[in-house]
């Protein structure tokens, strides 16, 4: 039977975000892909998904909310 990999990740890693306010996972020790940044978690990959979800509660991008947000304010 195929195992899930992700299962038996024991990697390091860390939460990342870009620009846009959009979260995502990085190999811990790997320099940030172009436009990311370090967003102070580091951990499992369990644990770092769950910061993710604890913290990015509004999946809209960035400039879509500040966007929506001048709109309402018209």
């Amino acid at each position: 039977m195929w195992a899930d990999s992700s299962d038996e990740d024991d990697r390091q890693y860390k939460v990342v975000v870009n620009q846009e306010e959009q979260y995502s996972i990085w190999p811990s020790g790997k320099d940030n892909a172009p436009g990311w940044r370090d967003a102070g978690k580091d951990g499992s990959k369990q644990e770092c998904l769950a910061h993710i979800q604890a913290v990015w509660t509004d999946l809209r991008p960035a400039g879509l909310r500040r966007h929506l947000d001048a709109l309402a304010e018209e």
